[in-house]
């Protein structure tokens, strides 16, 4: 069965849910009275202000007094409201390792992406790029409200060549010139294998076919793939920039995973607009960076916290990975550099993912918390936008003003002063509100 009708079928079986979540559907209007607003870009907070949502949107944010007839009012208590949290790169189709993706029953697999797109929701995500997986139906029963979750910007399968860093194949399993088994990773849509222009034509074009916001290639060797050493460069240049015109013929851009410097420049230099890690970039190579205007998709956690399933082998590669964090960190704060987003790529485990919310607290190691905060909310905002008209949510994400989609939280503390806070949603969540609906409120 596609996994499509699989992750519908889990929507209506878990029926109950829409239940439970429905009794918190939005009123026409909200009135948030009595918080110290983030909104999103300032760093300072803006003391004692009110804001207004009417359906999905913000109104009004004002230091003034406000009223609402007929509608709901929310005492903030002199929390902090800020914008939902974005995260730049998940994968919500590898809830577990690869390993086990070969023996993995289809109706679990699609559980698993409905339960973690309700835990992110509930750690204060209320947007995440997905930049690699089969998750185009996940994204259309969040939307339609059949089961909690984000909102997803969907890239499609992850588009690696032959032999790169999604190809998952055993060590012995016979070449693709001979057999055409790609691998249970490649039948569940996390990713695809191409090589030439033409077949990556057709991946670029299918995943657009299906909704992909934008679109992500490996063009280098990764940490948790078998076959490909983190220094190598994967496609050619003519590939590279097939799927990028093909996506600009979309009016969208082409993400690219790539650590190693020489594979950065040869991404860039074809028309990336998104690199996805970058540990090991050099001076050279953020000139060049700079000069085309593309973003740095950059994570720390995933590096500090291994999966605690993975080989020897991959151990290895993390360390390794790991080496080049604080060096790519420090580079992009001595430069003042603007275009980096906040992503987590915490995967395969469930613990791990629980703690996603730690990255906030790793970057306050480079960045001043109002900076790290910016990159969590409108920088990130600003790097989904380039989606175009791609874009399924169109408006203003990422922050407190008006006209912006109420995508909204209540912060116990002030995270400006003490990040950490944010790292313990449980505690310190007290409301989450997404597209104007409340799905968590301790202020009743």
């Amino acid at each position: 069965m596609p996994i499509s009708t699989l992750i519908r079928t889990v929507a209506i079986s878990l029926g109950f849910a829409a239940s439970i979540w429905a009794q918190e559907s939005a009123p026409q209007v909200t009135l948030f009275t009595n918080v110290h607003v983030f909104d999103g870009v300032s760093e300072q907070l803006i003391k004692n202000a009110n804001v207004v949502v009417t359906g999905n949107k913000i109104t009004a944010v004002s230091t003034e007094a406000l009223a609402v007839a007929g509608g709901r009012v929310i005492d903030g208590g002199g929390r902090t409201l800020m914008p939902g949290f974005i995260d730049a790169h998940v994968h919500f189709s590898l809830q577990v390792n690869y390993a086990e993706l070969s023996g993995l029953d289809e109706y679990y697999f699609a559980f698993t992406q409905a339960r973690e797109a309700e835990r992110m929701l509930m750690r204060g995500f209320t947007t995440a790029r997905d930049v690699g997986g089969n998750v185009f139906s996940l994204k259309r029963v969040v939307d339609e409200g059949m089961f909690p979750g984000p909102r997803i910007y969907p890239s499609g399968a992850a588009i690696s060549q032959t032999g790169g860093h999604g190809d998952y194949r055993l060590p012995n399993a016979p070449s693709r010139l001979l057999v055409n088994e790609p691998g249970p990773a490649i039948r569940e849509g996390v990713g695809t294998l191409v090589d030439g222009p033409a077949q990556m034509l057709t991946a670029v074009r299918e995943n657009l076919r299906r909704g992909a916001s934008q679109i992500k290639l490996t063009v280098g060797g990764g940490v948790a793939s078998p076959a490909d050493p983190l220094d190598t460069k994967q496609f050619l240049p003519e590939e590279i920039r097939a799927a990028v015109q093909a996506a600009e013929n979309w009016n969208t851009y082409v993400a690219a995973h790539v650590y190693n410097p020489a594979g950065i420049r040869q991404a860039v230099e074809n028309g990336i607009m998104s690199i996805e890690h970058a540990n090991f970039i050099d001076e050279e190579t953020f000139n060049l960076i700079e000069e085309k205007g593309a973003w740095l998709s950059v994570q720390a956690m995933v590096y500090v916290n291994t999966p605690a399933s993975v080989s020897d082998e991959v151990r290895a590669r993390f360390a390794e990975a790991l080496t080049g964090v604080d060096r790519m960190f420090t580079l992009i704060n001595k430069r003042g550099f603007k275009r980096v987003a906040f992503g987590t790529d915490v995967i395969a485990d469930p613990d791990l993912m629980a703690r996603q919310n730690e990255e906030f607290t790793l970057r306050a190691k480079w960045f001043k918390p109002a900076e790290v905060m910016r990159q969590a909310t409108s920088g990130n905002a600003q790097l989904l936008a380039m989606s175009g008209p791609r874009n399924p949510y169109p408006g203003k994400l990422g922050v407190i003003e008006e006209g912006a989609y109420a995508d909204i939280l209540l912060i116990n503390g002030n995270p400006l002063e003490d990040i950490s806070v944010l790292t313990k949603p449980d505690q310190n969540l007290a409301l989450i509100m997404k597209d104007g609906v409340i799905y968590k409120n301790t202020l009743k």
